[in-house]
């Protein structure tokens, strides 16, 4: 850890000299400590400064102090873990404690080594609850549009869009590679519109060949073609006064362009089968992984059609373009996972957040999502750690991690290495430069030279 920002720990013991060597060995790995020697005078520590862990002994002027210290602990914001020293004939006690919120315990004598690593891991802990509080206050900010998660400028441009645009009719047209979240910000758009008590409905262009697909856009009458045993509606009527989304538009063969467009310019459908026009009232937005305009170039995409649905365009950036989104995502992910399997996992070391945060992500915030959740689902820690994460995030050689960084200068590896621990600690500089192993005063220098 970084002698220059360092944790700060409060040791509780009424031996003065057991206290003061804990201090020590502490102070020698480079924390920051502050000593008591009772109840009363930890209590007016805890008044005047914020801890990032406290190491108590269980029993000083009363058998049961240090409890009553991890009770009162854990009525602060945010709480810090709190580590037990008790002697053998008080293990039954601490394990008791362990029940009611403490960290951990260790029994006297100590051993230095293994409570120096005990004390690190619970101040690790320490911060990145810390950071978890940061970046749930950030998801808190949505306002609607709480699915639609980043703080990026091009998220941030994405949004103000879609606010802009949701209560109007105006079709849109969602544009970016596959695993970005189209459909997302399709649904933002209507759940915010004034159609939003109306259905929204969804379909794959992509995943119908041309004639079926044309019976689930129009709907088709019984004895239409074999198999139509009754009358159905199609998309258009079912969401007739709501929403409906055409995800991949830039597959849709070319002779459905052209009854699409006839749908769009008069609203009306023709089912299958009939020859009896239904009006219908819907808004239209549609996505698409292509270049329309290069499609419309090469006469694959008509010009008209184009023009019809982009009355407003959104382009959803990659991944690899918005990183300092990574990590409200991967907060986001882990949330929603831990719930729905169970389990007390609530964060993300610093070195396997590194490694979100370096990889590239083909397949984008998706395939950003399956990883938290399998990572989320191997993990058999509280936190999700490097060996957790699946292979191809983790560099196999040392070549695998530097091919990144041929052709970069120093002061870029150096810059994007500082706006990526600030990402990672939502803009905490003290954090950050416990991340780089770089002392504040030089981060600071670092930041204004870099202009981050």
């Amino acid at each position: 850890m970084s002698e220059a920002a360092p944790s700060t720990v409060l040791v509780v013991d009424d031996e003065t000299d057991h206290a003061d060597v804990m201090s020590e060995a502490l102070l020698r790995q480079g924390f920051r400590t502050h000593v008591a020697h009772d109840l009363s005078g930890a209590m007016k520590l805890l008044e005047k400064h914020r801890f990032d862990v406290i190491v108590t002994d269980l029993a000083m002027d009363k058998p049961r102090d240090g409890l009553a210290l991890l009770s009162h602990a854990q009525k602060l914001t945010p709480p810090p873990p709190v580590i037990l020293v008790t002697a053998h004939n008080d293990v039954p006690t601490s394990k008791e404690a362990l029940k009611q919120g403490a960290y951990d315990y260790i029994v006297k004598p100590l051993d230095l080594d293994e409570f120096r690593a005990q004390v690190l891991r619970a101040s690790e802990r320490s911060q990145l609850k810390q950071q978890n509080e940061i970046l749930e206050a950030r998801l808190n900010e949505q306002g609607g549009f709480e699915n639609i998660i980043g703080r990026s400028p091009a998220m941030q441009q994405v949004v103000r869009t879609a606010r802009q645009v949701a209560n109007s009719d105006i079709p849109v047209l969602i544009l970016g590679e596959s695993g970005t979240g189209k459909e997302l910000i399709a649904r933002a758009i209507h759940d915010n519109s004034r159609r939003r008590k109306a259905r929204y409905v969804a379909l794959n262009c992509a995943a119908f060949n041309e004639s079926l697909l044309e019976g689930q856009l129009f709907g088709h009458v019984r004895g239409a073609f074999t198999n139509a045993i009754s009358d159905h509606e199609g998309v258009f009527e079912h969401a007739n006064r709501g929403s409906v989304f055409l995800d991949e538009i830039g597959d849709m063969p070319t002779s459905m362009q052209a009854k699409l467009l006839r749908v769009l310019e008069n609203g009306e459908v023709v089912r299958v089968g009939s020859n009896e026009p239904r009006r219908v009232d819907v808004r239209l937005i549609s996505a698409t992984n292509r270049d329309v305009e290069s499609m419309v170039s090469d006469k694959t995409f008509r010009e008209d059609l184009y023009y019809r649905i982009k009355g407003v365009s959104i382009r959803l950036p990659p991944l690899r373009e918005r990183r300092e989104d990574i990590p409200l995502l991967v907060y986001f992910f882990l949330k929603q996972t831990a719930r729905k399997y169970d389990k007390e996992i609530d964060a993300v070391t610093a070195d396997a957040q590194q490694l979100l945060m370096g990889y590239h992500w083909p397949g984008n915030v998706r395939q950003l999502q399956r990883t938290i959740e399998t990572a989320c689902v191997m993990s058999s820690g509280p936190m999700i750690r490097p060996e957790d994460l699946p292979a191809e995030v983790r560099p196999t050689s040392a070549s695998a991690g530097a091919s990144s960084l041929v052709g970069q200068t120093m002061e870029q590896i150096e810059r994007e290495a500082i706006r990526q621990a600030l990402d990672a600690t939502g803009g905490n500089r003290e954090q950050a430069s416990k991340m780089l192993g770089m002392g504040e005063r030089t981060l600071y220098r670092k930041i204004k030279e870099y202009n981050l």
